[in-house]
């Protein structure tokens, strides 16, 4: 871990988009940035090896991505009427996804991913300003375009699995 690293960042299941770009204007220069992105993408959880399918690929990455999503029902809301007495929305739904790599950066590029995207509703995903996240970090000016496709095309299927959702 690098020494200037801090110890009291949260995993990245439990970070925050500001906690995030935080983390990233602490650091300041790209290679600790990159350090911290390894990191990341070393705390994301294991994808089980048989959800590894054809089906579960993401096309468009220089390296090997797998990405699987459970569309899961939102906590209902104390609104007066009874659960499920009407059809589920999809605001009644969040998309949980659980995605790995081959490459350790880009288990870190995954990392950023799940940070802005897990438990978000469907609608909430497709919203998201994605380039503006990337900007904002820094990632647009530092991926090689084959990395910046790549991480376009994951945000390409997570975008396609929340428009099937609504």
């Amino acid at each position: 871990m690098n020494e200037r690293m801090r110890t009291d960042v949260p995993q990245p299941t439990q970070m925050t988009l500001d906690e995030l770009v935080e983390e990233f204007e602490f650091l300041g220069d790209w290679d600790d940035q990159c350090d911290f992105l390894i990191d990341l993408g070393f705390e994301l959880p294991k994808l089980p090896e048989t959800a590894k399918t054809a089906e579960n690929f993401v096309h468009g990455c220089q390296s090997n991505v797998w990405l699987v999503a459970e569309v899961k029902p939102n906590e209902p809301t104390d609104s007066g009427s009874e659960s499920g007495a009407e059809p589920a929305s999809n605001e009644d739904v969040s998309i949980e996804f659980i995605a790995n790599s081959d490459a350790v950066i880009v288990n870190g590029l995954i990392a950023v991913l799940m940070i802005v995207f897990n438990g978000r509703t469907p609608r909430e995903i497709l919203a998201t300003d994605v380039q503006a996240v990337f900007t904002k970090l820094g990632l647009e000016r530092h991926l090689s375009p084959q990395r910046r496709n790549g991480l376009y095309g994951m945000v390409e299927r997570i975008r396609q699995i929340a428009a099937q959702a609504t």
